[in-house]
């Protein structure tokens, strides 16, 4: 591809060392033009890759900028897939920005977002999902996102689906054969039994990847979690400890939190994102009502509900809140246990609900607490080979390729030709090729894998 040079700076500001990559078919000129190095001469095209050179950058005046590390890449041994070089500098504002400037008065151009990753993926050096894996690991903030991310990039993800896409295309290419010995009925390529048998087990893998995704959504945005209960029962100095900081405003004036409070934190290496919701009370105030509101809304998106009290609940309580959390997993957390033993006579029957006695103002039991969360968010122990989906994008191409994949299996019950069969197998390939970036599936490659994989008459 002849694109031109990118340089930019590659490292966070404030540190003690700055690295300034370039890419480009040029990388190693440019380079030159503004590196002079200590003991050889040599230019940088001349080096050997994965090895140091070490100098000075120089201005057009021939003034040292500043003694500068050079790493060199060659084509197609980089991450990009072309020539690179990386400048290792002192960690100065000035110092990048001089050296930057440098770079483009030489003739490269200051990249844009993302654009060596973009660089990466247009050369082959990765798919798509193992692109977006690359933003993915950048942002990770615990060990379960930054496991994910790395299995994806390491390609355990595009594996899978290329054996997927293998199989299917297999069987697509024994259909096509098919219509193309239409005039011989009795000739049949592709095993009706052997076909069926694929596609049901191509089904549950489909099945079990989009699945991933419950847990893999969560473990990157973080597990919902809503603190409801009364006013005053002390909702907001639950999440302050939870938190591990003063985030919402403790007053024993009733009603203080009227709208709601969200952040993160993390607990045994998972994300969860509590909400701190205003508190529930019949009350003419109009703010509020709209605070209570906003509490029920949050309570529906919550996977995990903390049900703060700190007296015994009217029945009719229980069953309201039995009815909003049907589905999800409900910690009844009996609080100010500093103030009275009354909590022994607390009686709420569920086979599913937990419960604690914490005091919140002192932080009783809060590590309790924390480890009943991790056992309710259910997540399962993960290894660096699982498969574990993320990406809202990835999920949807694999629903709507497990809908295509339903297609053709309902099409075998019933009998149906096997040009339907074709089109509907070739959709699912084009669906799964939307997650890796591959090119949907062409007749020449149809063609490509008959003559590769049978024999027709020799």
């Amino acid at each position: 591809m002849n694109n031109p040079t990118i340089c930019a700076i590659a490292t966070a500001p404030g540190g003690a060392i700055g690295i300034i990559r370039i890419s480009g078919s040029e990388a190693l000129t440019i380079a030159d033009r503004i590196f002079r190095p200590v003991g050889s001469n040599a230019p940088l095209a001349d080096r050997k890759p994965y090895t140091l050179a070490f100098g000075n950058i120089v201005n057009a005046e021939n003034e040292v900028v500043d003694e500068v590390l050079v790493s060199i890449f060659h084509a197609p041994h980089s991450y990009t897939g072309e020539n690179s070089v990386e400048i290792s500098c002192h960690g100065s504002a000035y110092i990048l920005q001089q050296v930057m400037f440098l770079l483009t008065q030489n003739g490269c151009i200051p990249a844009g977002p993302g654009e060596f990753t973009q660089r990466a993926f247009l050369n082959g050096k990765m798919d798509l999902s193992q692109a977006e894996a690359v933003a993915d690991l950048i942002s990770a903030t615990n060990k379960a996102t930054h496991d994910m991310a790395l299995s994806q990039l390491k390609g355990h993800f595009s594996n899978e689906l290329s054996d997927l896409r293998a199989h299917l295309l297999k069987l697509t290419s024994l259909l096509e054969l098919e219509l193309d010995f239409s005039d011989h009925e009795e000739l049949e390529f592709a095993d009706r039994s052997e076909l069926y048998t694929l596609a049901c087990d191509i089904h549950q893998r489909l099945a079990s990847l989009a699945r991933s995704f419950e847990v893999g959504n969560a473990l990157k945005n973080g597990i919902p979690v809503a603190i409801i209960g009364k006013t005053n029962v002390g909702k907001s100095t639950l999440l302050n400890h939870l938190l591990h900081e003063e985030k919402a405003i403790v007053s024993d004036v009733h009603g203080t939190t009227r709208d709601f409070i969200e952040d993160t934190t993390i607990i045994n290496g998972i994300q969860f994102r509590f909400v701190d919701t205003a508190g529930i009370r019949p009350t003419d105030d109009v703010v509020e009502n709209i605070g209570i509101e906003r509490t029920y809304q949050k309570l529906q998106e919550a996977k995990i509900v903390l049900w703060l009290i700190d007296q015994q609940p009217t029945e009719a309580e229980i069953e309201d809140i039995k009815e909003r959390v049907a589905d999800k997993k409900l910690i009844i957390v009996r609080n100010k246990i500093d103030k009275s033993t009354a909590h022994s006579t607390f009686n709420i029957q569920h086979s599913t609900f937990t419960t604690v006695d914490i005091s919140a103002k002192y932080g009783t039991n809060i590590p309790v607490l924390e480890q009943l969360i991790v056992e309710a968010a259910d997540i399962p122990q993960l290894s660096e080979s699982d498969i574990v989906i993320t990406s809202a994008r990835h999920y949807s191409a694999l629903l709507l390729a497990d809908e295509s994949l339903q297609r053709v299996i309902d099409s075998m019950d019933l009998g149906l030709s096997g040009d339907l069969l074709a089109e509907d197998l070739r959709i699912v390939i084009d669906h799964l090729a939307e997650i890796t970036g591959e090119e949907r599936i062409t007749p020449q490659e149809t063609l490509q894998n008959i003559f590769t994989h049978f024999c027709i008459g020799k």
